[in-house]
């Protein structure tokens, strides 16, 4: 001891002078310097004892550098004080005995009115001067809390970053340290913490995390609901650590907060919205602490939980590839789901897309967690996933979809099915079918089996697979098709005809070849759970029941009714299967084919009917039936439809009839017998055809007179012959070569017929005109039709030669190639001398 107060005192005298002149209140500021640097180098240059600094420290250097460090001018000045404080502290043994000096002049020098120290260094030091203190001193710092407190609030909202970071140790440090008095001044640092929780630098984001969490921790409760709203901002921070740090105070709070029980619908949320964290580190530390969590409030409620802990059984159905939570965990949940959906079905619909993402991943971990306890909240979910599921964030309509899957795995389809298929009632949305897929997707086979008849019917109805020509409505409605096929396999049986109406009205969707060939798949499935070879055997188990379907309501089809559409996907796609069912399809036919319907149906069907007619072998007549409905075809269908009407419509109409006219004959379903029966109903119509605008119209009624003159020419009367051939004969003058050279070929039939016939000798005048009108064409500027004419007029002058001859003579000085003439007079010179 007496060696220590000798060491005091001659260190005392050794500071005497530099002390005697700082407290000159004349002193200059270079002398103030020296005797500061003097202080220094009397102090640091020598080994003093903590005991023998202390005593000095405490009786002659405290209250002149405190002053110094207050109210000098001079900024190196009070760096030299500051340092000599924090020499003095730091070494010293009873730091506390500074604390009412110190601490009024760290205010007065931090906090205003009074100023601000002007410099950002020496602010820092100033702060890390405090957190030196709140080390050493502890909870002796009580007493000065208030002060503390107001130099925190000043010194968190400092410009200078670091000044703020080292705010932020300093009151993470004063709430641990003196933690039974700190909830008196604890909420005065929430105000600027949370000034500071947005901060540009994320170093100074994550600490503002951490010492929020340390001040309410250990502060007043209570101010939890004043920060939360802060923090869950920050867990969309872009920087991982900043969303980490607000993860580990989460976690901290709900492990050992102590209202925590009353903050767990608040708190649970952000933590587990930290479970879909893109940092893989992040989503690990938020499931150690929930883990945790889970754990200790099993062990808080132990008697509670006594029977579920003893006869609890896992569920035979579980999503793939997820990990069920312990008990504690699922039951905080379940508890406290009540309290948190409200909000979160809120933020799904937020204007934010982040929000609304982070939003429908929660909701995903949640109901994963609930259990069998979504089932109570299952009114407020499926309003909320039937937005959710319509969103423009395809992030959002993927998380939603996963949480509809999670409701088919835990809730009942009674339960389930008997809230979601009111919505098709009304007008059902895409984003309705989109959950019903998911839940069915989501659903154990046996405990869906006896739904099937039910979830079938109301796919089948009209309201539903009719309600919309979207494509995104028929590819939900496509996929809510396929998850029961997928779900129920060889369930699905029961409900084939139903989910094959479905897949056809999708099929006649006007839509993406893409979604015809999903259908086309999906119907393939739908064959092989019933051991089909292919979809054919769909439509060949079915096809009476799909027109019947149809014709129960063909009377009222226009060319906006879906059935149209509908019956196209099914005669043209069933392929060889159409002909077993031409009873109805026939029916259909003559029902919709009259003149007094709807001429855009109609064309519509004949262009059906016209497509099925080129490969009738492959279709419509793959049974050899077809040629028994004939009669019903022609006279009740095609006929009709071939009488003029004005209009571009009807002109169209009449082109798909004569096509299908001509398909008939070229195919050879029309035999010569059934020809011979028609031809005074047809003829008349098609020899009107060949005065239509549509090229392919005439050259088809072309080509069907030419057939009708070899099959019943010869049995023509004189006025037939003269329709005919003057109809024929203006289509020498058609537009279209290949109808001229179609016209001439009929003619030369139209000769043959003649010459058989009984009506010949009442002919000539009508034959001298041809021949005529027939050498005009012979001088026609296409070599083509000049041939063809030429074999015409071969073909024609069996009939009255020596009258060809002189019409000849009388014209061929006018051809310009006269080569024809020549070549046409050498073949009736020779025809006569070999007839000779």
């Amino acid at each position: 001891m007496a060696a220590a107060a000798e060491a005091a005192a001659e260190l005392s005298q050794a500071l005497s002078r530099p002390l005697s002149l700082l407290q000159q209140p004349d002193c200059s500021r270079a002398a103030r310097l020296r005797a500061l640097e003097d202080i220094r180098t009397q102090l640091q240059g020598r080994p003093v004892p903590g005991a023998v600094l202390q005593e000095v420290f405490a009786a002659r250097l405290l209250r002149p550098l405190s002053r110094c460090l207050a109210g000098d001018a001079a900024e190196r000045c009070r760096e030299l004080a500051l340092q000599l404080l924090r020499h003095g502290l730091s070494q010293g043994e009873r730091p506390c005995e500074a604390l009412p000096v110190l601490l009024p002049a760290l205010a007065q020098r931090l906090c205003p009115p009074q100023g601000a120290e002007p410099s950002e260094e020496l602010r820092l030091g100033l702060v890390q001067l405090l957190g030196l203190l709140l080390q050493r001193c502890g909870a002796s710092m009580a007493p000065y809390l208030g002060d503390i407190a107001r130099v925190l609030q000043a010194t968190l909202l400092d410009h200078y970053a670091e000044v703020r970071r080292e705010s932020c140790a300093c009151a993470g440090a004063c709430a641990r340290a003196m933690p039974e008095h700190f909830h008196l001044q604890s909420e005065s640092l929430i105000k600027p913490l949370m000034q500071t929780i947005s901060h540009q630098h994320y170093r100074v984001r994550v600490d503002v995390i951490q010492a929020t969490g340390a001040v309410i921790q250990f502060g007043n409760g209570k101010s939890v609901d004043d920060v939360l709203s802060h923090l869950a901002q920050r867990l969309f921070d872009e920087i991982p650590k900043v969303r980490h740090a607000v993860t580990a105070v989460i976690g901290e709070w709900l492990l050992h907060l102590r209202d925590r029980y009353s903050y767990f619908h608040k708190l649970i949320p952000l933590l587990l919205g930290s479970f879909t964290d893109e940092i893989p580190e992040n989503a690990k530390l938020a499931c150690t602490y929930w883990e945790k969590i889970g754990l200790q409030w099993e062990k808080e409620n132990e008697e509670d939980l006594k029977d579920k802990m003893d006869f609890s059984v896992s569920p035979s159905h579980y999503p793939k590839g997820e990990t069920r939570p312990g008990l504690g965990c699922r039951e905080l949940v379940s508890r406290n789901l009540y309290k948190i959906l409200p909000g979160l079905c809120h933020d799904i619909t937020d204007w934010l897309g982040s929000t609304r993402i982070k939003a429908s991943q929660l909701l995903y971990t949640l109901l994963l967690h609930a259990e069998d306890h979504t089932t109570q909240h299952m009114e407020l979910l499926l309003r909320t996933l039937y937005q959710a599921c319509s969103d423009e964030e395809s992030e959002v309509v993927k998380n939603s979809v996963k949480a509809a899957e999670l409701i088919g795995t835990f809730v009942s389809p009674k339960v389930s099915l008997k809230l979601i298929t009111p919505a098709f009632e009304q007008t059902p949305k895409a984003s309705c079918v989109m959950v019903l897929a998911a839940v069915i997707r989501g659903s154990p086979r046996e405990i869906l089996q006896p739904h099937v008849a039910q979830l079938g019917n109301t796919l089948a109805q009209a309201g539903v697979c009719q309600r919309s020509e979207e494509v995104f409505y028929m590819e939900q409605l496509l996929y809510c098709v396929q998850a029961l096929i997928e779900v129920c396999q060889e369930d699905c049986k029961e409900i084939s005809l139903q989910l094959m109406k479905v897949l056809v009205t999708i099929m006649a969707t006007p839509s993406s070849q893409d979604l015809k060939e999903k259908v086309e798949k999906t119907m393939s499935s739908l064959a092989a759970v019933q051991q089909l070879e292919s979809f054919h055997g769909l439509y060949k188990q079915h096809i009476i029941q799909l027109l019947e379907w149809l014709a129960v309501s063909c009377e009222g089809w226009s060319c906006y009714s879906p059935e149209v559409l509908q019956f196209e996907v099914i005669t043209t796609h069933s392929g060889a299967v159409i002909g077993e069912a031409l009873d109805d399809f026939v029916l259909v036919l003559r029902t919709c084919l009259q003149p007094n319907r709807d001429p855009q149906m109609r064309l519509k069907l004949f262009t059906v009917l016209s497509q099925l007619l080129q490969k009738a072998s492959e279709t419509i007549n793959s049974q050899g039936l077809f040629p028994s409905y004939l009669e019903t075809v022609i006279k009740d269908i095609l006929a009709p439809n071939l009488q003029w009407h004005a209009g571009r419509t009807a002109a169209a109409i009449r082109a798909t009839a004569v096509l299908c006219l001509w398909a008939l004959i070229h195919c050879e379903m029309l035999s010569p017998k059934e020809i011979l029966r028609v031809k005074d109903e047809l003829m008349p119509q098609i020899i009107a055809s060949m005065d239509e605008d549509s090229k392919i119209t005439r050259l088809m009624a072309c080509r069907i007179v030419d057939v009708f003159l070899k099959v019943c020419g010869r049995q023509f009367d004189a006025d037939k012959f003269k329709n005919t051939y003057t109809e024929v004969l203006k289509r020498l003058d058609d537009a279209s070569c290949e109808v001229r050279l179609a016209a001439a070929h009929t003619l030369a039939n139209w000769f043959k017929c003649l010459k058989d016939s009984d009506v010949k000798s009442s002919m000539e005048n009508h034959v001298e005109f041809l021949y005529q009108e027939l050498l005009v064409h012979l001088d026609d500027p296409d070599e083509n039709l000049q041939k063809a004419v030429l074999e015409v007029l071969k073909e024609g002058s069996i009939l009255y030669p020596d009258l060809l001859v002189r019409e000849i003579e009388g014209v061929v000085h006018k051809h310009q190639t006269p080569v024809y003439c020549n070549q046409l007079l050498h073949h009736i010179q020779s025809a006569k001398e070999s007839a000779l």
